[in-house]
């Protein structure tokens, strides 16, 4: 019997305001209300590319979670929720103060999505998905939600699914960098395909190239190696294969939320049974797509959206 969804995601998903125009936060008096957070960005993407996804995570039992969870149906997500009487979900506020540059402020620690344990993961959710996909930043949260990702391993393990980790290292969440280091190597043992930029596989694996931080990280026993280079594109390393491809063009408007589009586009496609230079290629494109425009995941691109990245430009007027 095939699973009923191609990628579960774990994590923490929190509200999010937005400054709309360039500058410091005291200068606009306007902000927009939306949400992010990486799992739940992730699971928006896969389904825009029409992949099934689902995501698991502690929400406050207010408004900005009931906001998260009508949008995250309105994307086509399963949402898989624990309501918290207890404390409010999490915030963070995101600014440009200078061309270029984004600065984001987050408002999460002792909030609900910290508070994930492991029996709020819905087991037979986990053990019903091709993929799980965790992150570092809920081992980053504390000891609840790091043990609530593990307990989703688990449960993704003992079903035979596959798992992906995305370290995404939030430096401001640890005080320790060395304690993060640890954190996510735990995690990243544990997985079948991992994805890292070059800071953060160096951070991992004190690897300081390229080549040598695949290297390492295949040699910790995953099946998949994914390096993120930003605007240099990606590389990418099997037991078997290799293969690196260049950032597809775009002009640049934001470029917070462009790697859980990349995420999203490699897993949508792992799901199809794409090889790995169709991975790497649908990734790509995905994460610059998600570069076209503000918000964490509103840029996440369809399938149209690619076929029209790769036709390039043509009439800027559809009539």
């Amino acid at each position: 019997m095939n699973p009923t969804f191609d990628v579960v995601t774990v994590g923490e998903s929190l509200g999010l305001l937005t400054a709309p125009q360039p500058g410091r936060l005291h200068h606009n008096p306007t902000l927009r209300l939306g949400f992010g957070g990486a799992e739940s960005n992730v699971a928006i993407g896969v389904a825009r590319l029409g992949g099934t996804a689902a995501w698991i995570g502690r929400l406050g039992a207010d408004s900005l979670g009931e906001l998260i969870l009508r949008e995250l149906r309105a994307e086509g997500v399963h949402p898989y929720p624990v309501l918290d009487l207890d404390t409010a979900t999490a915030l963070m506020i995101k600014e440009r103060p200078h061309p270029g540059a984004t600065r984001v402020s987050y408002y999460r620690r002792g909030q609900a999505g910290s508070r994930l344990r492991p029996a709020d993961v819905p087991i037979a959710v986990v053990a019903d998905t091709r993929i799980l996909h965790v992150t570092g930043i809920s081992a980053a949260l504390g000891e609840s939600a790091r043990s609530a990702a593990h307990a989703a391993i688990d449960a993704a393990t003992s079903a035979g699914a596959s798992v992906s980790f995305d370290v995404n290292h939030r430096s401001a969440l640890w005080s320790d960098q060395q304690a993060a280091a640890a954190a996510y190597l735990e995690l990243a043992q544990r997985a079948d395909i991992v994805f890292a930029g070059e800071a953060e596989a160096q951070l991992l694996t004190g690897a300081d190239t390229p080549r040598r931080q695949l290297d390492a990280l295949l040699s910790l026993g995953i099946d998949c190696a994914v390096l993120k280079r930003g605007a240099e594109g990606a590389m990418a390393a099997t037991t078997k294969d290799r293969c690196a491809a260049p950032a597809v063009a775009v002009p640049v408007i934001d470029t917070v939320g462009a790697g859980d589009a990349f995420v999203a586009g490699w897993l949508a496609e792992l799901a199809r049974g794409a090889t790995l230079r169709q991975c790497l290629d649908t990734a790509l494109a995905c994460g610059a797509f998600a570069c076209t425009g503000d918000g964490d995941w509103e840029s996440a691109p369809s399938r149209d959206d690619l076929q029209w990245l790769r036709r390039g430009p043509g009439d800027p007027v559809s009539r």
